[in-house]
């Protein structure tokens, strides 16, 4: 985990700003807020613009939560950082060449990470500080509904609250019966702590993380075995999209075992050729009987929410099996004045939604009027190459029976996809066959996490695939595969 530098851990350091003497026993605030990830952030905020006083509760030593620290800012820094070296070839013949171009190479793959999240934690510092939110580093704990416990290392300390939020986020799921140990068997925080780039790498799961990373890491050249129980990746996507994401990875060298189920993960004694720098792999057995082996192996099926340090019952709720919160719509537990936001509370888990969550939350404990969150959430799929979508898939129209045609722009019809070197890549529109309206959009490449925002804004407004095909834009942009998509879209409607 790359972490800020270290601050004061005493109950209340201020942020941003060396610590006074702490606060005053049993200090008073309007609202505590219980983890500084998306949700926890714009709660804080939230709520200093609206006059009144917060303190964040945060466990590690530099503020951002999951997002900032392991999850959502070091992954896609990493992924920049990977992107930028191209298509440069980091093998060697020998095996010491091999291992001190990697070590190398990663090195400074994770210094240009470092700069970006310590980047993010000083805005997050400043907005707090410019907002005279307080923050205390410690692990927070109910004591009861209104009384928080702040526990650091030394000390503790307490402080009442009219208001909680929980945001605590989740954390990678570790079965029993997994050797986890940083080095040969990781999860997703254990990558940013990796030393050098393995060689081989078995990924067990087919979600967005275990996508995302083995995506990057095949693209740095390790060779990379993805292991997913389903019969595709990613079973949400548009099925055109994941099925052209999967004929490019594995024409670039990575190994699928879809509708595969792993049944026993152990560390073993490196056979003999491995490349290997500490002279054990990962072995990993297969319900169909095959077993695999790689340098290292990279666990990602399931997160847990990470509620079991907040003593819930002490404020009479409590977690289902998987650490999550149940909330009503105005993100209320079941005690009213306590309400949970973000990955904590299941789906749909996104730090962009978290957000949103946070934002509306505050609004709703202080009584200020608030729209409510958009159903129309965009997916961004931060793998190589990005998948993004927002609105129907084909899949879910067809269950549905709502008639619809679909128009489709390829890069290496666009100016721009050739001057940028991504002529792989797709734009896909979806158009209800009687009002032409747009119902969803899917993309794949280069920019498709940028370019879904146009589709998301044409959906909210409901425009039809005419407005595409009549409004100008720049030239030469990969916007201009909306143009040839609604054409395309309009050119089957008409049945020419």
């Amino acid at each position: 985990m790359v972490e800020g530098p270290a601050r004061d851990s005493s109950a209340f350091a201020e942020t941003g700003r060396p610590s006074a003497t702490g606060p005053d026993v049993m200090k008073q605030y309007d609202l505590c807020v219980i983890g500084s990830g998306p949700a926890g952030q714009r709660a804080a905020i939230q709520a200093a613009k609206l006059g009144k006083r917060v303190c964040v509760v945060e466990k590690r030593h530099a503020i951002g939560g999951v997002a900032v620290n392991t999850g959502t800012i070091p992954s896609k820094a990493l992924r920049e950082a990977i992107l930028d070296v191209g298509d440069r070839s980091v093998a060697c013949p020998t095996m010491d060449d091999f291992a001190a171009v990697r070590k190398t190479l990663f090195a400074n793959l994770k210094r240009s990470c470092s700069r970006v999240i310590g980047n993010e934690i000083e805005t997050i510092e400043d907005h707090f500080a410019n907002n005279n939110i307080d923050v205390a580093h410690g692990t927070g704990s109910f004591s009861d509904p209104k009384t928080i416990r702040i526990q650091t290392e030394n000390d503790e300390s307490f402080i009442k609250a009219d208001y909680t939020l929980i945001s605590v986020g989740t954390y990678p799921a570790q079965p029993n019966g997994v050797q986890f140990d940083g080095r040969t068997i990781l999860s997703s925080d254990d990558i940013q702590e990796m030393t050098a780039a393995p060689h081989s790498m078995i990924v067990v799961g087919g979600g967005v993380i275990g996508t995302e990373y083995a995506s990057m890491l095949q693209a740095l050249g390790v060779k990379v075995t993805l292991i997913e129980g389903r019969q595709r990746l990613l079973d949400f996507v548009d099925s055109e999209i994941i099925e052209a994401f999967q004929y490019h990875v594995r024409q670039n060298g990575m190994t699928l075992r879809l509708g595969e189920k792993v049944t026993k993960i152990e560390v073993i004694d490196a056979v003999a050729g491995a490349r290997t720098t500490d002279g054990t792999m990962a072995e990993a057995h297969l319900e169909s009987g095959k077993t695999l082996r790689a340098d290292t192996l990279l666990y990602c099926i399931g997160r847990q929410g990470a509620t079991h340090t907040l003593c819930l019952e002490n404020a009479g709720l409590e977690a289902d099996k998987r650490g999550r919160i149940e909330v009503n719509e105005n993100f209320q537990t079941a005690t009213p004045h306590i309400y949970a936001a973000g990955d904590v509370i299941g789906f749909p888990a996104l730090a962009s939604t978290s957000y949103e969550q946070g934002r509306l939350a505050a609004c709703h404990m202080f009584e200020q009027s608030c729209e409510s969150i958009s159903k129309l959430l965009p997916y961004g799929i931060y793998a190589v190459p990005e998948i993004s979508m927002v609105g129907w898939t084909e899949g879910q129209l067809t269950a549905e029976g709502i008639p619809y045609e679909s128009g489709i722009a390829s890069y290496k019809e666009i100016s721009r996809g050739h001057l940028l070197g991504a002529e792989f890549g797709m734009l896909k529109m979806l158009i209800h066959q009687e009002s032409h309206t747009v119902l969803g959009v899917h993309a794949i490449g280069t920019g498709a996490t940028e370019l879904i925002h146009i589709g998301q804004a044409a959906i909210a407004f409901q425009a039809t695939v005419e407005y595409f095909v009549n409004a100008v834009f720049n030239y030469p942009t990969l916007a201009e595969c909306y143009k040839v998509a609604a054409m395309n879209g309009l050119n089957k409607l008409r049945g020419v």
